[in-house]
């Protein structure tokens, strides 16, 4: 999981508590635990190894050391915060997105759109298409710039046309949540259907 958020999500999963709203952390968070919303159910219940990752600059080198590993990515977005940090988000994700390692393993990816439970939120319709807007803009001028090096980077999407998520090669979902509210079936939904009981 990558947050571009101060997120709850991953306390969520694990306790089924948002802990009175945001986590700051500077370092990734990692578990196995069984998800919550499962600890009730009786027969057999796999439990689940989630690594976050939080989004800062400083911690992106880190996601390397776990994409091998991965069944799926999980992209974080702050729902109400997104406008402001659109470029920021749209130039990492487009790194992850021509990363070697998750094209050739065709990691499906799941871009979760918190706190829509705000009303200043953003739909996950707007960010998705602010995002292919960004990416693609960042498709050509990378290109430009990086015709003579592309031996670590995938072209996305469509040559002539522009980018939409639907032309990638992995599996992209846009899904909608509420860490606070307790609203997270999208991404546990994404979790199972990689990780099988």
């Amino acid at each position: 999981m990558i947050s571009f958020d101060k997120n709850t999500i991953l306390i969520q999963l694990r306790d089924g508590s948002s802990h009175q709203g945001t986590v700051t952390s500077m370092e990734p968070n990692e578990g196995l635990f069984v998800l919550n919303s499962e600890t009730s159910k009786k027969g057999k219940i796999k439990v689940v190894h989630l690594v976050d990752v939080p989004g800062h600059s400083r911690l992106r080198p880190k996601l390397d050391e776990y994409v091998p590993r991965a069944a799926g990515l999980v992209f974080v977005v702050d729902a109400v915060e997104f406008l402001p940090n659109c470029r920021a988000i749209s130039e990492y994700l487009y790194d992850i997105l021509t990363k070697s390692s998750v094209v050739k393993r065709k990691i499906p990816l799941l871009i979760l759109c918190n706190k829509v439970d705000k009303v200043t939120a953003h739909t996950k319709e707007f960010i998705r298409k602010q995002l292919e807007k960004e990416i693609d803009k960042l498709r050509t001028s990378r290109k430009a710039v990086s015709d003579a090096d592309i031996s670590n980077e995938f072209t996305l999407g469509i040559p002539g046309e522009p980018f939409s998520f639907s032309h990638y090669v992995n599996k992209v979902t846009v899904a909608e949540a509420s860490a606070l509210t307790g609203e997270i079936q999208p991404l546990e939904l994404f979790i199972r259907e990689r990780v099988n009981p």
